[in-house]
């Protein structure tokens, strides 16, 4: 059975229209995901450090959470105290430690390089699965793996020689080590989640997560910070962390799931390539930052690495 598009008299198959909105949803998704950095970037402009620039994030961020946890919650079994223990170490490790790690490296390095950084999770998902489970590696996985670490390898000499960075190049190297850190946090996040994903469903245990995240983010703020230093900082953070929080952080979280639901995680994984892209073109208009030939080669590096990493080792 198929549908005529009106505009083209090309009939469409089913499952092209019940894929076509999966791909939407994480086309968008990985675009708002990717704007993250671009909006830290504009926040440190305005003279805000990282831990007060995370609090205001999750500050604005923890009703839409809360609420998202309650309404996944709705008629399910209360939480065990063993489900508890898991949901904050997850939180800590995939959300609140994450986050912070790569707030503080983008004050150092360019979102475009952060992009590239980040990239690599899956690459660190496969390693913990080695390690802990001794998951059988493939060589078109080492292969994808090589040709991605080549890419930001070679973004990362280009950066570290020519000092672009903000204080030169071993303000480069710290920045990209503080991301790195970041990947591997997250990492260790999604290879532990699995079976909590199972018990609690996703979209309950993302909820719960990133709303203990969020307390972290509060409490460290309190024991770092005189209070007061919130109400200090410049309008334009207070609305750019407003826009962290809605557009960059909740509103792709849902659109990513509702993806997932749609065309399954491996597709939705494929489409979220286009994020490394989104934000590079996203640093070069709104940032000024520079697309050169290095950051060019990286990216596609990265880029196919991490496709034939996922089409092929699975």
């Amino acid at each position: 059975m198929t549908k005529t598009a009106a505009s083209t008299g090309i009939p469409l198959p089913d499952g092209a229209k019940r894929i076509a909105p999966g791909l939407v949803l994480a086309s968008l998704g990985a675009i708002a995901f990717s704007g993250k950095a671009i909006i830290v970037k504009l926040a440190y402009r305005h003279g805000v450090d990282a831990v007060t620039l995370i609090m205001l994030r999750m500050l604005f961020a923890l009703p839409l959470f809360a609420l998202m946890a309650w309404w996944a919650g709705r008629g399910k079994p209360a939480l065990s105290f063993r489900d508890w223990l898991g949901v904050i170490g997850l939180g800590f490790s995939g959300y609140y430690l994450a986050s912070f790690l790569d707030f503080a490296g983008l004050a150092y390095i360019s979102a475009s390089f952060e992009r590239l950084i980040l990239y690599l999770n899956p690459t660190l998902v496969l390693f913990f699965g080695w390690v802990l489970y001794r998951r059988r590696v493939t060589r078109p996985q080492l292969i994808g793996m090589v040709i991605s670490y080549a890419g930001v390898l070679l973004v990362f000499g280009h950066e570290l020689l020519a000092g672009e960075s903000k204080g030169g190049g071993l303000a480069a190297a710290w920045g990209a080590f503080l991301v790195f850190l970041s990947a591997v946090s997250y990492a260790g996040y999604l290879v532990y989640s699995g079976e909590f994903v199972q018990r609690l469903g996703s979209l309950r245990l993302v909820g719960l997560a990133t709303t203990v995240a969020c307390l972290f983010c509060l409490a460290q703020f309190a024991l770092l910070r005189p209070l007061d230093a919130a109400l200090q900082v410049a309008p334009e953070v207070i609305w750019l962390s407003v826009l962290n929080a809605t557009l960059c952080t909740a509103v792709p979280v849902l659109m990513v799931m509702m993806a997932i639901e749609r065309i399954g995680p491996a597709i939705a994984a494929q489409t979220g390539m286009i994020g490394p892209l989104s934000t590079i073109l996203m640093g070069v208009v709104i940032l000024g930052e520079p697309f050169t030939a290095w950051i060019a080669a990286g990216t596609a590096l990265v880029i196919a690495g991490i496709f034939v990493f996922t089409r092929k080792g699975r």
